[in-house]
């Protein structure tokens, strides 16, 4: 009895949990697909508000939205705020406005972006492939 315990110990010790680098896959390739978003892309002036959908990995209305989903999913927190306190340079870049809704890795998403100062505008510039024709 006391072996079949040491070698239970020694198992869970060494990984052996029935995992497989497989199942981590699968759980990436699930938040991938739990990626559905809305984006509203205000251009400024005259000109009308676009709207696209993205669903990652499967596709949307977004052009080159499989790219669009490679490259989203390589970034942490692409829908981050600038944090409050944040010095930022008082740069305008524009009229441009967007909208993000939806999900992203299956946790609610509901993010506005703008080109109204120089942390907004690296802001927009991380997620720009979102915005295509901006």
């Amino acid at each position: 009895m006391r072996l079949a315990a040491l070698a239970f110990v020694v198992l869970l010790a060494t990984g052996c949990s029935g995992r497989t680098a497989n199942d981590e896959d699968e759980g990436e390739g699930n938040a991938a697909a739990k990626t559905e978003l809305e984006i509203s892309v205000t251009p400024g002036g005259e000109a009308p508000t676009k709207i696209w959908t993205l669903s990652c990995p499967d596709g949307g209305t977004l052009p080159d939205a499989a790219q669009a989903c490679e490259q989203l999913l390589q970034l942490d927190d692409p829908f981050a705020p600038v944090p409050a306190g944040t010095a930022c340079t008082q740069i305008y870049g524009g009229p441009q406005e967007a909208d993000v809704r939806g999900t992203f890795r299956g946790r609610p998403v509901q993010a506005h972006f703008d080109r109204g100062n120089g942390c907004e505008i690296a802001r927009w510039d991380k997620v720009g492939f979102l915005f295509p024709g901006t």
